[in-house]
């Protein structure tokens, strides 16, 4: 776990990156300077996060005091006062006799009064974030929230995706006063970075808690001071290229869209560690900025030589597989193409896509907890949480062929 003190947008000027494995969320926190908090508000503070998120249901048996005094190398009387103070809040509840059970989110204070909002102004052209807004509202509505989708309480997906209308929206929600806001930084348009910063102060100045979804609205490798959960851009990326290298790649191309997020350089940072790992010279020349639905660029990628090609995503990878077939290019046997994102696209290409899995309901859990211990605790220092990815081998990088 690395702390920096990089200051960014007026946030606080300093964040925690946490490494999270799949199916591992507890992390031991600090205060600022480093020393511990008072144990009984960290053993609370991880249990209430577990019960509004769902871990624990409505009437289901929690840990006995003595496990929660050995899970959290807590006294007994530590451990009793962080249940007394779930039970106040309603969260828990004291049979005699029979031990400490949830009570769920729905019976505690915040019910009904408090509400959480998706800023997500490009949601309707992405299967990854649809998944992570489903997951996320379905915990918002366990832990008793209201959930706002964009512009309504109503799932739904936008019509309108301009940052124009991403920044209307983020005025609604500071003039209704929302609790929190889920924001994932619009790209692909020009002029989406310094809209994205715009969107965030606005909420920041409101004093509106913000966690944001997969990526930071700074280039990278530069930090905000928001809380932000999200895959490892760099782990993804370093495994795709040790991937092809092991089957013999050594001219590897990465591919991106103009005006893509900073999670694309995070993936190319990786690709490049795994190249200088093994001895393979890299250049910034094999980096590809383009539509990779446009015959002209395929036909300029092409001219670089490469045996395999990296998308920044699924959808970027299809168009390059579509774009090879139609130049009668065969994939794998004469190149082989990568995806980042493991969504349809992935399945349905023709050939199945090779790519790195986003596990959409780590990455969730991760962000609504974010949430829920920043309304909890506004003075915690930002942090970056990073889910572990997986490579998902298929048929376009030739591994079975």
């Amino acid at each position: 776990m690395n702390r920096s003190d990089t200051p960014a947008g007026g946030a606080p000027s300093q964040f925690w990156q946490i490494q999270v494995l799949p199916e591992c969320f507890n992390v031991n926190q600090s205060d600022k300077s480093g020393a511990p908090g008072h144990k009984h508000a960290e053993i609370s503070q991880c249990l209430r996060a577990a019960i509004i998120t769902g871990k624990y249901s409505a009437g289901s048996r929690m840990p006995r005091e003595s496990q929660l005094v050995k899970k959290f190398g807590a006294s007994r009387p530590t451990v009793a006062r962080a249940l007394r103070t779930l039970e106040a809040e309603g969260l828990v509840h004291r049979r005699a006799g029979s031990g400490t059970f949830a009570s769920g989110g729905s019976n505690g204070p915040r019910s009904g009064t408090r509400t959480l909002a998706l800023l997500i102004p490009d949601l309707r052209n992405t299967e990854f974030f649809q998944k992570i807004a489903g997951e996320i509202a379905t915990m918002a509505r366990v832990g008793g929230f209201e959930f706002v989708w964009g512009g309504s309480g109503q799932p739904r997906l936008e019509a309108d995706v301009s940052l124009t209308h991403g920044e209307s929206l983020c005025r609604q929600f500071v003039q209704s006063r929302v609790d929190g806001v889920f924001f994932t930084p619009s790209e692909l348009m020009e002029g989406h970075a310094e809209a994205n910063k715009r969107m965030a102060e606005m909420l920041h100045d409101a004093g509106i808690p913000v966690v944001l979804l997969d990526r930071d609205f700074l280039p990278f490798p530069q930090r905000s001071g928001f809380d932000l959960a999200g895959v490892d851009n760099v782990a993804g990326g370093y495994m795709l290229g040790e991937h092809l290298i092991k089957l013999g790649c050594r001219s590897l191309c990465f591919v991106h869209p103009p005006h893509s997020a900073p999670s694309a350089a995070g993936r190319i940072a990786g690709l490049r560690a795994a190249m200088d790992d093994h001895g393979i010279p890299w250049s910034r020349d094999q980096v590809f900025e383009g539509d990779a639905g446009d015959p002209a660029f395929i036909r300029r990628l092409l001219k670089a030589g490469p045996d395999a090609l990296v998308a920044t995503n699924d959808h970027t990878a299809t168009l390059l597989l579509q774009g090879l077939s139609r130049r009668r290019i065969e994939v794998p046997r004469q190149i082989r193409v990568v995806g980042f994102d493991d969504g349809g696209f992935a399945t349905l290409a023709s050939p199945a896509l090779t790519t790195i899995h986003q596990p959409c309901r780590e990455i969730a859990v991760c962000a609504f907890r974010a949430m829920i211990e920043r309304l909890t605790d506004p003075t915690l220092p930002a942090r970056h949480i990073t889910v572990t990815p997986r490579l998902v081998v298929r048929d376009s990088c030739g591994a079975y062929h």
